[in-house]
């Protein structure tokens, strides 16, 4: 009797010793899953890839490499702006992918970046923008997350501008639509005053940081030109904010050309195999 009633707890007993065992070979089992989930994703085979990087998760929930590349993997398939359930179920698979590395460390700014980005992708700005400005508190001197909040800042004005002037059967002329009514003046104002505001503040802010950002420039350049369709009968200003918005395209394609003359093909980070013992 007594035997019996002793045998669960040896069984527990020699289960308990060979747990370092299993978990470590799980825990190579897993590693191998990620390497696999690697080629497969530098060879565009992202749907291998995610379930490769799904069976390194299941082996090891502990692994932050694999939760991190399997949202990375997950967000590759998200194609922006297309508003179909899967799509949007699979931007909201790699959000949550993300999230669960964000959890486990609030700076890490992979994962705070790549759900910045699918944010932007599903047209969720205001999602977008607040977590870009996670990334510029973790990092200051991030000049991308600072051009990112002044692009979606151009974007939204863009759009309310377009939407404005269809309403008198009017496309934008790109010189601060000079011809439009008051009545669609007043209201771009009211839509796009603090959106190109803040965008020319932070597109600033990324040119303090790196000084030769050409892109950021010819963003100066587009949000200068939705300014100019806040000055509502001031010609004088319209012509101003058009001149800067020149000045502007100008200096980025000079900043262009020298910068691609420099440029070096590197891609930092991202995934990687895992090659440690």
């Amino acid at each position: 009797m007594n035997r019996i009633a002793r045998f669960p707890v040896l069984a527990a007993a020699v289960a308990l010793s060979l747990l370092p065992l299993i978990t470590g070979c799980q825990k190579l089992q897993a590693r191998d899953q990620l390497n696999k989930g690697v080629q497969a994703y530098k060879s565009a085979r992202y749907e291998d890839a995610i379930n490769h990087f799904q069976k390194a998760v299941q082996l090891d929930p502990t692994y932050p490499s694999a939760e991190l590349y399997l949202a990375t993997a997950y967000a590759q398939s998200v194609v922006p702006d297309l508003q179909t359930p899967d799509n949007l179920s699979r931007a909201q698979m790699a959000i949550d992918g993300f999230k669960k590395v964000y959890d486990r460390n609030n700076k890490d700014i992979g994962s705070i970046k790549g759900i910045a980005a699918l944010y932007l992708n599903i047209g969720k700005y205001d999602d977008a923008k607040s977590w870009q400005l996670k990334a510029i508190a973790v990092d200051p001197n991030d000049a991308e997350a600072y051009y990112t909040v002044g692009y979606i800042d151009w974007r939204q004005a863009y759009r309310n501008a377009v939407a404005q002037l269809a309403t008198i059967s009017m496309t934008d002329s790109g010189d601060g639509n000079p011809k439009m009514s008051k009545p669609v003046c007043q209201k771009l104002q009211e839509l796009n005053t603090p959106l190109v505001t803040e965008g020319l503040q932070y597109m600033q802010k990324a040119l303090d940081v790196r000084p030769n950002y050409d892109d950021a420039m010819s963003y100066m350049n587009l949000l200068n030109r939705r300014k100019a369709d806040l000055e509502c009968g001031n010609d004088a200003a319209r012509k101003a904010d058009v001149q800067a918005a020149i000045d502007w395209n100008s200096k980025a394609m000079g900043t262009r050309k020298a910068n691609e003359e420099k440029k070096a093909a590197a891609t930092p980070g991202g995934v990687v195999m895992d090659d440690s013992k």
